[in-house]
């Protein structure tokens, strides 16, 4: 019978399994922004599942403060897996955890983050409550911060047919002029993916636009120019 979740036992678990050896380079492919364990995600995936055979997922009452343990410690593999724990739970996620699902955004941010935040877990709630949302992710579109920012351009990303392309091309619009390059690159693969559903949209859209050449590079990528 599992027992009740025990982040004690996560963080113990990934506590005997440090790896200094390979915790340098990771580090490094992360530009030195977050200090490893040195668990690589097959090894991590493992643990993980040892952990879940063991104890129950955190309760929605217990998971928020899971996660702002986890995502206090210094670890890049902690972080991770606090999102893992979110994906896992998200048919829990309401709008009401937009704002928390932010702060994760802005805590501790690197495009690793986000890029999974943005589409799997801010996308999902958006997708099923799409009327409500859609204001709240052009809010965040218009705020300072560059990763909520990424996080509003890219949250569409697996939507295909879904796609709201009014609200996709009014945050693109916004941003079309930025040099920032995690902007820029968020605006093309946003632009790229949903050319796979739409392509004619995605090229009329690019031709009628003045995108930063990189944002238009990506967009056509895979597109007869």
């Amino acid at each position: 019978m599992k027992r009740p979740w025990d982040t004690d036992a996560l963080i113990t678990r990934f506590e005997d399994h440090r790896n200094p050896q390979l915790a340098a380079p990771m580090s490094a492919y992360m530009k030195h922004n977050f200090p490893f364990l040195g668990i690589q995600k097959p090894l991590r995936t493992a643990l993980m599942k040892e952990q879940l055979s063991a104890y129950l997922l955190p309760e929605k009452a217990q998971l928020t403060s899971v996660v702002q343990v986890l995502y206090a410690m210094p670890e890049r593999e902690y972080h991770y897996t606090a999102i893992e724990l979110l994906e896992r739970a998200k048919k829990q996620l309401t709008p009401d955890d937009l704002p928390f699902l932010r702060l994760l955004i802005e805590t501790n941010s690197w495009w690793d983050s986000v890029d999974i935040i943005a589409p799997k877990l801010v996308g999902d709630i958006v997708l099923h409550n799409p009327k409500t949302t859609a204001p709240v992710l052009f809010a965040w579109s218009q705020t300072e911060n560059l990763w909520t920012q990424r996080a509003a351009i890219l949250h569409q990303l697996k939507f295909k047919q879904q796609t709201d392309t009014h609200l996709l091309g009014s945050i693109i619009s916004h941003h079309a002029e930025s040099r920032e390059f995690f902007i820029q690159k968020s605006i093309g693969w946003a632009l790229r993916e949903y050319a796979k559903t739409d392509d004619a949209w995605v090229m009329n859209f690019v031709s009628t636009h003045s995108l930063q050449p990189l944002s238009r590079r990506e967009a056509l990528k895979h597109m007869k120019k």
